[in-house]
């Protein structure tokens, strides 16, 4: 099992620094993404997790506050944490 630890602040650019890592681990099993620090989500981000979540056998996130507002906000909350242990 593969872990990714999500910074406070996830930006675009947070995003596309992310992005080679979460591809690599998306490849080898199940992904736990933790976002629990994560205190800003831009739209970058939203999609890269709703896009972890649909890739392979998929992504559990252990969401912040902050990012489940988020979520709930872009009406992502069913796709981010549906079926989860977030």
């Amino acid at each position: 099992m593969s872990s990714i630890s999500l910074p406070a602040r996830c930006d675009r650019a947070a995003t596309e620094a992310l992005l080679p890592e979460l591809i690599a681990a998306l490849g080898s099993g199940p992904l736990h993404i933790d976002a629990r620090d994560c205190q800003q989500v831009g739209q970058a981000m939203l999609q890269l997790l709703v896009s972890a979540r649909q890739t392979g056998e998929g992504a559990v996130i252990l969401a912040s506050a902050a990012l489940r507002e988020t979520a709930e906000l872009a009406g992502l909350s069913e796709e981010l944490f549906a079926g989860a242990d977030a």
